[in-house]
This record gives C-alpha cells, structure tokens and sequence, in this order.
C-alpha cells in the first residue's frame, strides 16, 4: 500500500497563481466552466456570463474552490477564468492534457503527435496559449474497460509532465471502469506516484472492491457528478463512500459536480455546482457525519491538487 504525504505540503496552481492549500476552501473537485465537444452538439458550455452565474451560486452555498477538468482543444477559454474568479471570489484551477479520442478530429491530434508531453509540460509552467494562465493539473482518460492506444499515449505523456513538473493527473474514468488498468500503467509501468492520480467517476458504478482496491493502492477517489438515472450515483454512492471511509480510506475520497452541457448549468434549471452543496453534502453528512465530509471538500481537495511544483 502507498502512503501518501500527511500535511497540507506545496501550493494550489489557480488561474491567478499559486495559493496554500488551506485557501481553497470548500472544492469541488471536479467541474467545467467551460466546454465544447463533437460529442456534444448544441450543448456547449462557452457563455462566461453564464460561467459566472454559476461560480456565484456556488460561492453562494459555500463554495470556495471549482477545478475544471476541460483540458486541451475542447473550449477551455482560459483567458476568461481570472476575470470569473475576480469577480466571484471563487478560486478556479485550469487543466492541460487530453480527451478521448473521439472528442477531437484525427488532424489535429495527427498535430500533436511527438510533442504532447511538450504541450502539457508548456501549459504547466508557462501557460495556456496567450492567455498566461498556468494549467494546475493533468486531465486525460480511459475507456470502457481498456484502455486503447490513445489513452495510452496521453497517459505516457502526461506521466512524463508529471515527472517534470509535479503536476497531479485526473483521469476520466468511462463509466467507472478501468481503474485498476490505469494504475497498473500510470503507477506500475510509468512510474507515476499513487497519490498523485485522481481516479474520476467512481460514482458511476458501485463495484465496492475495485475502489477499495484502488484506495489501497493509494490513489484518490472522486465521486463526481449527480444522479442519472441509469448510473448508480446519489442512490449508492452514500454506501460506497461510508464503505471505504469505514475501511480508513476517508483521506483518499473527493467530491465533485462534474457539469458538461449548458442545460446542466443550474441557472439553465439544471442541478449545476451548486447540488454539490446543496443536495449532496447534506445527504453524505447524514451517512459519514459533518466532520468527515467537511474534509473531504476541503482538506483532501488541498492535499490532492497541492504540489511542490518543479
């Protein structure tokens, strides 16, 4: 089993500089500002009048900290997370890294061939196109039960960013499979510390030994996004994490709202940022008690996205 570091040690990398740990408050862990996709037509999220509404919302229940996992080519708008963070008074946390493949079009990932960790590595340290925003993290993902040799080169390479820079890495994990594969090549192949990797959507299946498995092995677990009625999220996901926080594994759990289309958004009618508190918190305070939720959304969000940036 990996032990990850106990304190709060290195600093946040937000869109307007790096931070202590502490400050970020109340995270959601995992959400999107903004965010385009092919697999998403007409379902964009690039209004920032809208983006700020929602920031607010989630300011107003308490929010302190929103980490965007939209990573490269798919609408990031870094350019407009440091005015929406002004403004809002919430701290926003940018990614660099790659989708699925299916989200992009074979040129343009034809144009990044040989030189992906280089982006990565670039957008970490210098920043994102013009914009000067600095990435703070990695985002990449897997696929149903596989991984292919798209996630395979994006994992390479962002195991290689991560080796430069520290930076932790976010996996998109499709339907919540493929946990232990990824960690198998991210920890055991490339080298890649455990509790660097934030495994993404365990919420979507409620295979108990397969968390467990990966909280041991020392990664950090996201429960990310509300219910869907075909995916056992709000229903189980209360067991699931009272089990692995029963079984001393309650440093390794995070939350997130996960928002990826524009009707989502809760000032569109959607549930949006502000179900993460709102609805979830309350509802996990019930299973876990007050005091362990609110680590989970403030200090384990620290303690996972917190590097000593290289």
């Amino acid at each position: 089993m990996s032990t990850p570091p106990t304190g709060l040690a290195g600093t946040v990398r937000t869109v307007l500089g790096d931070i202590r740990p502490e400050d970020l408050g109340v995270c959601d862990a995992h959400d999107h500002l903004f965010f385009k996709s092919p697999q998403l037509p007409g379902q964009e999220l690039r209004d920032a009048f809208a983006a700020r509404a929602e920031l607010a919302a989630f300011r107003a229940q308490g929010g302190g900290g929103v980490v965007q996992w939209t990573p490269y080519g798919l609408g990031r708008r870094a350019a407009d997370l440091p005015p929406l963070t002004r403004d809002t008074g919430v701290h926003v946390v940018a990614a660099t890294g790659l989708h699925q493949a299916a989200h992009y079009t074979p040129e343009s990932l034809t144009e990044l061939r040989g030189r992906l960790a280089e982006v990565f590595v670039s957008e970490l340290t210098t920043g994102i196109g013009t914009s000067g925003v600095r990435a703070g993290l990695i985002k990449v993902a897997g696929g149903f039960h596989a991984l292919d040799a798209h996630a395979r080169w994006t994992m390479t390479a962002a195991a290689e960013a991560h080796h430069a820079t520290g930076a932790p890495i976010a996996v998109h994990l499709e339907l919540s499979t493929g946990a232990l594969d990824v960690l198998d090549l991210l920890c055991g192949e490339l080298g890649v510390p455990p509790h660097r990797v934030i495994l993404g959507h365990l919420n979507r299946s409620p295979d108990f030994v397969v968390q467990r498995v990966a909280a041991e092995a020392g990664a950090y677990l996201a429960f990310d996004g509300p219910s869907r009625a075909h995916h056992a999220t709000d229903w189980r996901m209360p067991d699931a994490v009272r089990a692995l926080a029963d079984a001393g594994f309650g440093r390794r759990l995070l939350l997130g709202g996960d928002t990826t289309t524009a009707a989502a958004r809760s000032v569109d009618g959607g549930p949006g940022m502000p179900y993460l508190l709102r609805r979830v918190r309350p509802r996990l305070e019930v299973a876990l008690g007050k005091e362990l939720v609110d680590r989970i959304l403030t200090e384990n969000a620290g303690r996972a996205f917190a590097v000593e940036w290289r």
